[in-house]
């Protein structure tokens, strides 16, 4: 069965930096511990500051579900859902290799 790689590219609003960022950090423990998480890794633009992308892979769609689902993803956008500026998103990815 193939595994699912997502990408997520999270822009902070500016002035707001610093709470996505810890937001983001407070996620990746916890999501590392999801069930059918294979590599959740959390990057900081050098190109765009106040951009933050994390690099993730799943073993399944619903591994991912249950990970949107999570007590801690709900914690992280309640803490900087807002902070959040325009260009965020979530990006499943198909590869073009194969």
């Amino acid at each position: 069965m193939p595994t699912l790689d997502v990408v997520a590219v999270i822009a902070a609003k500016p002035g707001s930096e610093a709470i996505v960022e810890a937001a983001l950090r407070s996620l990746v423990g916890p999501s590392r511990d999801d069930h059918g998480c294979i590599s959740y890794d959390l990057f900081a633009s050098d190109s765009t500051p106040g951009t933050f992308v994390t690099v993730e892979k799943w073993q399944s769609q619903d591994d991912l579900n249950a990970h949107m689902a999570s007590q801690h993803l709900a914690d992280a956008m309640e803490a900087a859902g807002q902070h959040f500026d325009v260009g965020s998103g979530v990006h499943n990815l198909r590869s073009l290799e194969s």
